[in-house]
């Protein structure tokens, strides 16, 4: 198997077209990935069979089988697209381990990998509709049949969710969590929790003689996988042929790929992107371009800087050169981002026609780096940073932070060149940063992060001694302790930490961040009577990519003076008053696509007030003027995100009332669009050039006093 850092020795015989390299980038390295993935099927004319046979992992079907027959875990390393996801759950099928009403379950980090994997499968298995042998379960959605189903695709948080039903998961004889290496949140908390499950249902296994053992496969698409192998590895001797678990590595295809580096480091990679771009395309030969960077915004601000420098380059070249030469190059602009609507995703991996006569220019999150492969993409451009979250425990806030990437999501970066034939990455930053300041890996999610819902799904699962969890990474005692308090000041743990009945309870179901829920459940009552606002609102808040333009110009006679909250739930009523209208979302830059995505999820939110028995009423009809139901709505959210509360400076910045921490509105709140009010409540913080809180309400000081008593002291 070829590995990130094994130097491919035959690379120079690809050389041929870098007369023309970028004067910005010293020497290439050359060095070997694996470039298959599973998304982009480009063996669309061969049979179903002829196609799941010409996968690299079918070589490896038999070791699987037994590898799995003699341990109890397997850790399976192998490049995104060779072809796990999907052939693994159905070697299991056919080997009869969904015998006797078992079920075979595949994790997933991302809602549209589980949704599209299962479709695949039912594909290959021969179903016309998913949601027979082969099903999914994600949040707000899905498509199974508990009679039927043997095959099935969940997300991490779904698992988890079932387990509180189901605390040994019995109905499962294996379980594989893919995509192990982007080490999310869930996905180590489900790690945590199955080696928990593993442990009891193989004792009892051994105490009763009955075959109810638990088998897991732990997939990841990257090397470093001893830390799987260790965590599910209870041998404690030295005696190897009693190790519980085992590695194996699935080879690929593997194509050189050459990498190039800046030879001065940049002060600003978004115009060296641009530049990096322009020069491949009018330089290099055929070949679509993947391009990272680090979210929406930068994104869509790419696109239409380099789609004007494009049409003044074509302008030019028109102009000035003789018709027999080579024309200007079309080209096409493709955004790729989780918050994307899916129609727009699948264009990304859709053919735009001759590729020697057009060039497809994705420009990406991190989400291409392993969940999906774009088929034809020969040049990477690598802007050398990711956003990741990050949460500081003694402020309270957790925020989205550009940082610099890891080596091995660089590596991971490289690898998507050239699928086909022979690459080239452009590394925007230079060899001895790379060697010298990046990261061998990105920090575990887990160890920077808010762990109050964690928490919460822990103490609904029966799990008190939430310090001495078994975590495969531990997080910092003071994250937990700080999610201890919050949930505590949420009304969700009693004196004793212990789950009260029935807020805590009912916001361990709920299938929202804590925060949302007990606003939901507030919302009913304490005389707010604005549950049915308050679940809009939630719905609204948890769907990315509500937007097309982030610029409020289309949007102006929607907005609502006291801020985000208001003017999402005025944008919802206006949408439902237009009869749910593409067109009229098209004429204020609102994405049809979320929109139809939020009415999936309001509906859910309703189904789950309706379970726990939460009154749901809307403040419009108690006769409530428009100021009036104004304050009752704010007043709930409040509730809610009372932890969340800043109060204006005199250089215009805010300063949470507590922690003293110093913030900015974000530019696209609505409250930027007029005076600045002195209190306001955020849901999240982003940092770029500073810390901005998105989705900001103003509020009244005392409200803080009057339903967060326990959390703040009015001075008069």
């Amino acid at each position: 198997m070829a590995t990130n850092n094994q130097i491919n020795n035959n690379s120079s015989n690809n050389n041929n077209n870098n007369n023309n390299n970028n004067s910005l980038f010293d020497k290439d390295s050359s060095l070997s990935f694996g470039n298959d993935n599973f998304i982009y099927n480009s063996n669309q004319k061969l049979t179903i069979q002829q196609q799941r046979i010409s996968l690299p992992i079918y070589q490896n079907r038999k070791h699987i089988l037994y590898l799995l027959e003699k341990y109890s875990t397997l850790v399976i390393i192998g490049n995104t697209g060779c072809g796990k996801s999907t052939q693994i759950p159905q070697y299991l099928f056919e080997s009869g381990w969904s015998d006797g009403f078992r079920t075979i379950l595949c994790t997933q980090p991302r809602r549209v990998a589980a949704i599209s994997l299962a479709e695949r499968v039912a594909q290959e298995m021969g179903e016309q509709h998913v949601g027979k042998t082969v099903g999914y379960s994600v949040r707000f959605d899905e498509k199974i049949s508990d009679i039927e189903t043997r095959i099935k695709y969940v997300t991490d948080g779904m698992l988890i969710r079932e387990m509180m039903l189901d605390p040994l998961l019995l109905k499962y004889s294996v379980i594989m969590i893919d995509e192990a290496h982007e080490r999310s949140l869930q996905t180590d908390l489900l790690m945590g929790l199955l080696k928990k499950v593993q442990k009891k249902r193989n004792s009892t296994n051994n105490n009763n003689n009955n075959d109810n053992s638990l088998k897991l496969i732990i997939s990841s698409a990257t090397l470093n996988a001893n830390d799987f192998f260790n965590f599910f590895n209870y041998n404690q001797t030295n005696d190897k042929s009693k190790d519980t678990s085992t590695i194996l590595s699935i080879e690929g295809r593997t194509y050189p790929v050459d990498i190039h580096y800046l030879e001065e480091s940049t002060s600003n990679y978004i115009q060296t992107t641009i530049q990096t771009i322009i020069d491949i395309h009018t330089t290099q030969p055929p070949g679509d371009i993947l391009v990272f960077l680090t979210g929406q915004e930068e994104i869509e601000k790419l696109i239409q800087t380099l789609d004007d420098k494009f049409e003044i380059l074509r302008q030019y070249h028109q102009q000035h050169h003789h018709q027999q030469q080579q024309p200007f190059m079309k080209y096409s602009l493709l955004p790729m981002y989780s918050g994307l609507s899916i129609n727009k995703q699948i264009k990304v991996f859709e053919s735009v026609g001759d590729s020697k006569k057009i060039r497809k220019i994705i420009i990406s999150t991190n989400i291409a780096e392993t969940s999906i492969t774009i088929d034809g993409v020969v040049y990477v451009v690598d802007c050398g940073f990711v956003k990741i979250k990050s949460y500081d425990s003694e402020s309270g806030l957790e925020s989205l932070v550009i940082v610099p990437t890891s080596k091995s999501s660089a590596n991971q970066r490289a690898g998507r060149a050239g699928r086909s034939r022979a690459g080239k990455c452009y590394r925007l930053y230079t060899e001895l940063t790379y060697e010298k300041l990046l990261p061998d890996q990105t920090i575990p999610e887990i160890q920077r992060s808010n762990l109050t819902n964690t928490i919460l799904q822990l103490k609904a699962l029966g799990i008190d001694n939430i310090l001495n969890f078994d975590f495969i990474s531990q997080p910092p005692s003071s994250s937990l302790i700080r999610g201890l308090e919050v949930l505590y000041g949420l009304g969700a743990l009693d004196d004793n930490g212990k789950l009260t009945n029935p807020t805590g309870m009912i916001m361990a179901e709920f299938p929202t961040d804590p925060t949302f829920s007990k606003m939901i459940i507030q919302s009913s009552s304490n005389g707010f009577n604005c549950s049915d606002e308050c679940i809009t609102i939630t719905a609204m808040l948890n769907i990315q990519g509500l937007f097309t333009n982030q610029n409020h110009k289309s949007r102006k006679h929607l907005l609502v003076k006291e801020g985000d909250h208001l003017t999402l739930l005025n944008i919802f009523n206006s949408f439902i008053s237009n009869q749910s209208s593409p067109q009229w979302c098209n004429q204020h830059q609102i994405n049809y696509k979320a929109m139809q995505r939020v009415l999936q999820v309001r509906k859910q939110l309703l189904a789950y007030a309706k379970k726990y028995s939460i009154n749901v009423i809307s403040c419009f009809d108690s006769n409530n003027n428009r100021e009036q139901c104004s304050n009752l709505i704010r007043k709930a959210i409040v509730s809610g995100f009372f932890t969340n509360a800043a109060q204006l400076q005199p250089d215009g910045s805010y300063q949470t009332i507590r922690e003293k921490h110093k913030l900015w509105l974000h530019p696209t709140s609505v409250l930027c669009l007029s005076n600045s009010p002195q209190w306001v409540i955020f849901n999240e913080v982003t940092i770029t050039t500073k810390e901005y809180m998105k989705d900001v309400t103003s509020i009244e000081p005392n409200w803080l006093f009057e339903i967060a008593p326990h959390y703040y002291k009015f001075k008069k």
